[in-house]
Order: structure tokens, then C-alpha cells, then sequence
């Protein structure tokens, strides 16, 4: 099992610079194998869509939330660090222009050394891709283009891609991504879409708020989605994103996850440290591949 940490939101002042780094370091040092970043390009405070992840239907990313643009402040991080991944948990994919992102991207993942997880999905705040110019209503549909299209530009010397949102002929972007195969792709969310999305398309899944039997479920269908598409399911590696307990940890490894990332308990580093270090000692290291 790998252990991955989520920063920390309303909790530390994440668009200090000093903070960011120091938190990236306290992570590295205490043996995480990533450090993972939210993408909301705009909050807005009078959303009428509906918060998939708890009964409320309203997210905890209230607008009040300082979100920093995640690819920016992994690459702060990356910079004031040396081996700890770097992860999206989740960048919305259909908000950004692919062409743009995929340079950004294999740029980040250049500059530090091949250690980008590019987890990625539809979102689900009408109003933001409203506010962004974008249609909600395709953005199933364009995040499939995209994650192709990016896969073009990142593997071959002169690209070309031809879609119903995208398009482009021999053109070049440069740098590559420092990874062999591309900067990896994890598919995120938490319906039947977005497994079957993972199956056909993605390098990991990265089933959000799912657990027991409703995780079974969407496992089963990345894995016949991936069989359909001539794919080893295997291959696809599980992230899961849950409390930092035993039980829990034992029961997603029983269901074949391959990473799990933990909420910091504080955002003071000071306060912070003995707990980690406790989770460490406690559950990481027993668990450690």
C-alpha cells in the first residue's frame, strides 16, 4: 500500500508560499509517496448544483476556501522538494483548454523529474463551468477527447488529433513529460461513467467518497470496462481517499486499492508532526509495499 496526503484546506495557509513548501518537506520526510492538490477554478456561493459527496448536497469548499490552482502549487512544492509525487485530486478536466494543459503538464513533470499524477475528471458545479465558458452538458464527452488528445501530444514528435471538440494537425509540443508512456492519468468520481471512463481510458481510478459493497460495484465495472477495451484491469491501479485507521486501510487493500490518501489532522506543522508520525508508525509502515 502506498499513503498519499491531501494539503491542507481551511486548515493552513496554503497560498503562503512558505507554508506550502514547508508542508511538502514535512511530508517527504515522514515517508508519503505523494502530496495531493483540489482544482476549482471559481467558487460561487449561490450553486444550485448538487454536492455528490455527503446527504447535504453542499460542498466543504465554500467559497471562503483559499483554493490555489493545483498544477501551480504542486510545482511550488515540487520545488522545495525532491521525491515526493505529486498528485490532482481532481483537476476538472473539461474546465481547461487540453492543448494548453498538456504543455503545463509535461512541463511540471519535466521539472521534477517524472513525478506528476495527473488525476483527473468531469466535475460537477454547473455554474463554475458556466462561469469558466464551457458546456456542462458535454463534458463527458470532451474529457475523453482531452485525455486523448494530451496522450497525443505527449507521445508523439508532431501531433495530430481529430475530434468533436478538439482538433489539431502537425503540430509540436515540447517539452515531453519525463515519464515513459506520459504523465499518468487517473480517472476520478464516483458513478458508473467515471469507471467505465477509467476502464477504456485511464491509468488509475480514482473512485471518490466510495466504500464496501458501492466500491465492489465500480471496481467491477472499471474491470469489464477495461477487458471490453483489450485492457489488463490490473494494470489500472485504485486510489481511495479515507481516515487514517487500521480497519479501514485493511479493508481497501482486501479490495485491491493501491494508494490511499489521508486528511492532515491540523494545519499547524508543529501540532501536526506527532500525528503523522503515529500514522506512520502505526499503520504506513505495517502496510508499506
Amino acid at each position: 500500500m502506498k499513503f498519499g496526503i491531501m494539503a491542507p484546506y481551511q486548515q493552513g495557509p496554503l497560498e503562503d508560499g512558505e507554508y506550502a513548501a514547508a508542508f511538502g518537506q514535512l511530508a517527504e520526510e515522514l515517508g508519503f509517496e505523494s502530496i495531493w492538490a483540489v482544482d476549482h477554478a471559481v467558487m460561487c456561493p449561490d450553486y444550485t448544483s448538487r454536492y455528490p459527496y455527503d446527504p447535504s448536497g453542499r460542498s466543504p469548499f465554500h467559497e471562503n476556501v483559499v483554493q490555489p490552482d493545483p498544477l501551480a502549487w504542486l510545482g511550488w512544492v515540487a520545488a522545495s522538494t525532491r521525491r515526493i509525487k505529486l498528485g490532482t485530486g481532481i483537476l476538472i478536466l473539461p474546465l481547461r483548454n487540453p492543448v494548453v494543459l498538456a504543455k503545463v503538464a509535461a512541463s511540471l513533470d519535466s521539472l521534477s523529474k517524472g513525478r506528476l499524477l495527473l488525476g483527473v475528471g468531469v466535475g460537477w458545479v454547473r455554474e463554475e463551468a458556466e462561469a469558466v465558458g464551457t458546456d456542462f452538458s458535454t463534458r463527458g464527452k470532451r474529457c475523453d477527447e482531452y485525455i486523448e488528445a494530451m496522450r497525443a501530444l505527449w507521445r508523439d514528435p508532431v501531433s495530430s488529433y481529430q475530434g468533436d471538440y478538439v482538433e489539431f494537425s502537425n503540430v509540436v509540443s515540447q517539452p515531453k513529460p519525463a515519464q515513459a508512456g506520459g504523465v499518468p492519468l487517473l480517472i476520478g468520481g464516483h458513478s458508473p461513467a467515471a469507471a467505465r471512463r477509467a476502464g477504456r481510458l485511464g491509468d488509475g481510478f480514482y473512485p471518490l467518497g466510495v466504500f464496501g459493497e458501492d466500491l465492489d460495484a465500480l471496481l467491477a465495472i472499471m474491470h469489464e470496462a477495461a477487458r471490453e477495451a483489450g485492457r489488463n484491469p490490473d494494470e489500472i491501479g485504485v486510489t481511495a481517499v479515507g481516515a487514517p485507521k487500521k480497519a479501514l486501510i485493511e479493508s481497501l487493500a482486501k479490495q485491491g486499492v493501491e494508494r490511499v490518501l489521508i486528511s492532515p489532522s491540523s494545519g499547524d506543522l508543529d501540532a501536526l508532526r506527532p500525528s503523522l508520525e503515529k500514522f506512520r508508525t502505526e499503520i504506513a509502515e505495517p502496510f508499506a509495499d
